[in-house]
């Protein structure tokens, strides 16, 4: 990707967290279980079976509204390269806070699975340098400039949001900037020209992340959910550290407009909503 794509994730040492010795675990050699035998990702559609696997503790309903920036910077690639499956080291989680950052889920939403969806490289591709077939041009002012930022939509996406948006609580979150009190910022008109269905319930942006070794995390735990109905669709494994398990991988998309993956993903999350619990089938995923 070329240095023109909107930023997602900056990395500020003096920023960085220090786990202490105390969130180390020491695991015996006798409490190992063996592990699974991997499946491979053709058979991502047969993995509703029961599994043993057990959920974390689950977190109580709080509710808060995502606050918004006051900077918007150049752009960057979110989190870095994508690091394989088996290299996702399992980070120890913050204690969740005090508020959380969803409001209270909606009387319409109960029942459902909250999906927490990521925006740049998973919906949606913006760049500061000219695109010919850009779907929207959208004005970001940066240090008293305006500049004009190209934004491409990934094949199939509008099918999939109108979809995802009838099957379960949506949370839009981005590791990009929302600057307040100027009308022409970044993710907020970019999600306002994509979703025009309503389905984002709330949108998160990078002060709602966790700053942890240079990365910028969506720790899942704050969200006012419980953790075994949360699922986060996101391209980057940095932004889902905290909780692996959860997550549904994406790849990362730039312009390939033969690209079909939101469509094939969709059969796979009618399936996940009706399990009571995502961890078993998640688990399978994460064995492909």
């Amino acid at each position: 990707m070329d240095n023109t794509s909107i930023i997602t994730q900056v990395t500020n040492p003096k920023e960085e967290e220090i786990l202490s010795s105390k969130e180390k675990v020491s695991l015996s050699s006798s409490s190992l279980k063996k592990q699974r035998s991997r499946s491979i990702f053709s058979s991502l559609f047969c993995c509703f079976r029961s599994y043993n696997a057990e959920p974390p503790a689950t977190t109580n309903n709080n509710t808060t509204t995502a606050a918004t920036t006051n900077a918007v910077l150049p752009p960057v690639e979110e989190n870095g390269a994508p690091p394989k499956c088996d290299q996702v080291e399992v980070i120890p989680v913050p204690s969740p806070p005090a508020k959380y950052l969803l409001p209270e889920m909606k009387i319409s939403d109960y029942g459902r699975k909250c999906v927490v969806i990521d925006l740049d490289e998973t919906l949606v591709h913006s760049s500061f340098k000219p695109i010919s077939n850009a779907d929207f041009i959208v004005p970001v002012e940066i240090d008293g400039t305006v500049h004009q930022v190209y934004v491409l939509k990934r094949p199939h996406v509008d099918e999939f949001l109108q979809k995802m948006g009838e099957l379960f609580e949506c949370v839009l979150f981005t590791a990009s900037l929302a600057k307040p009190l100027i009308n022409a910022w970044y993710a907020d008109p970019v999600a306002d020209l994509l979703d025009h269905w309503g389905v984002f319930r709330a949108r998160l942006f990078r002060e709602s992340c966790v700053f942890h070794r240079g990365n910028y995390v969506k720790d899942l735990s704050r969200l006012g959910r419980e953790l075994h109905n949360v699922i986060i669709l996101d391209n980057s494994p940095a932004s889902y550290i905290f909780h692996p398990e959860n997550a549904v991988p994406v790849q990362s998309w730039f312009d390939d407009m033969n690209d079909t993956e939101l469509l094939d993903l969709l059969p796979f999350f009618e399936g996940l909503s009706k399990e009571e619990d995502v961890y078993g089938v998640l688990q399978n995923l994460r064995g492909r």
